[in-house]
C-alpha cells in the first residue's frame, strides 16, 4: 500500500471513529440537559462556600472554569480510558484488531468525537453557570486563552489514549481504576481553587495530569491580577510542560499499543496474566 493510500486510511479511519460519538450525542437530547445542570449543583455548592467566607468574586469564576473542565476529565476517564475494555467486553475489540487500519487512527477519532461533544456540553456549563451567577468571563489575550485550551485537550486526550492501553491490559482492574481517579483528581489538579493551595511539591506531582496546567494558565490569562499571588508557574512554563505531556503521552500511547498488538500475536491474549 502506497503512503498516500495509508494516510487516505488513516483519517478516514479517524472520521469514521469520530462520527458515532458527534452524532450520537444529538439523539438522546436529554442527556445535554443532564450533562450541563447536574455538573451546574456541585459548582453551586462550591460558589456559594466561596461566597458564605466573602471570597472574591473571581473565585466564583475559578469555579465555573473547574466545573467546565470537569466534563472533559469524566469524557477522558470513561469514554477514553476505559473504551477499548468495553469493546472487549462486549466482543467489538477484535473487529479493531483485525480491520487493516492503525489502532492510533481509532484512538484519535474517538478523542476527536469526544472532544466535539464534550466541548459543547463545558461551553453549557460556563454560559449559564456565568448567567446564574453572574460572573464576567472576560479574557483579555483571547489567542493565548486559546492555545493553552487548546493544548491543554491535546496532551489530556494522549493521556486518555494512552490509559486506554494500560487499562485495557490491566483487564478487571480496569473499572475500579476508572473510580479511583475519578475524584482525587478534581483534589489534586485544582478543579475548584488555585493548585498552589495545595504546595508547590503536590502540585508539581498533579502536573502529570494535563489539566492542572491549562487551569492553571487559563486562570491566570482569565484573572491576571487576583492570580498574582496564587499562579503555580508563569504560563510561558505551563505552556511548555503541556507541550512536554502532549508529545511523551501520544508517543507513550503509540508504544503501548505496539506492546498489546504484539502480546496478541505473541501469546494470544491482550491482559497480563492473572487479569
Amino acid at each position: 500500500m502506497s503512503i498516500r493510500r495509508k494516510w487516505a486510511t488513516f483519517w478516514r479511519t479517524v472520521v469514521g471513529r469520530a462520527y458515532p460519538r458527534v452524532i450520537g450525542m444529538n439523539r438522546e437530547k436529554s442527556w445535554m440537559i443532564f450533562d450541563v445542570f447536574l455538573p451546574l449543583l456541585q459548582v453551586g455548592a462550591y460558589v456559594f462556600i466561596y461566597r458564605a467566607i466573602g471570597a472574591p468574586p473571581e473565585f466564583t469564576g475559578f469555579v465555573i472554569l473547574g466545573g467546565a473542565m470537569t466534563a472533559y476529565w469524566m469524557n477522558v476517564l470513561w469514554s477514553m480510558a476505559s473504551q477499548l475494555y468495553w469493546e472487549k467486553e462486549t466482543g467489538n475489540l477484535q473487529l479493531y484488531l483485525i480491520a487493516p487500519t492503525s489502532r492510533m487512527a481509532i484512538l484519535l477519532g474517538m478523542a476527536l468525537g469526544g472532544m466535539f461533544s464534550t466541548t459543547l456540553r463545558a461551553a453549557g456549563v460556563v454560559l449559564v453557570g456565568s448567567v446564574v451567577f453572574r460572573v464576567p468571563l472576560a479574557v483579555a489575550h483571547v489567542p493565548a486563552f486559546l492555545g493553552v485550551f487548546l493544548l491543554t485537550l491535546v496532551a489530556l486526550y494522549g493521556l486518555g489514549m494512552l490509559l486506554a492501553s494500560l487499562f485495557l491490559l490491566w483487564g478487571r482492574q480496569a473499572w475500579h481504576l476508572a473510580n479511583l481517579f475519578q475524584e482525587p483528581i478534581f483534589l489534586a489538579s485544582g478543579f475548584y481553587f488555585p493548585v498552589r493551595a495545595l504546595g508547590f511539591a503536590v502540585a508539581v506531582a498533579a502536573s502529570v495530569v494535563p489539566i492542572t496546567l491549562g487551569l492553571d494558565a487559563m486562570r491566570q490569562l482569565l484573572y491576571p491580577q487576583m492570580m498574582e499571588g496564587l499562579r503555580f508557574l508563569p504560563v510561558s512554563y505551563e505552556l511548555g510542560g503541556l507541550a512536554v505531556l502532549a508529545v511523551g503521552f501520544i508517543a507513550l500511547a503509540w508504544k503501548a499499543l505496539r506492546f498489546f498488538e504484539d502480546l496478541a500475536r505473541r501469546e494470544g491474549r491482550l491482559t497480563l496474566r492473572g487479569q
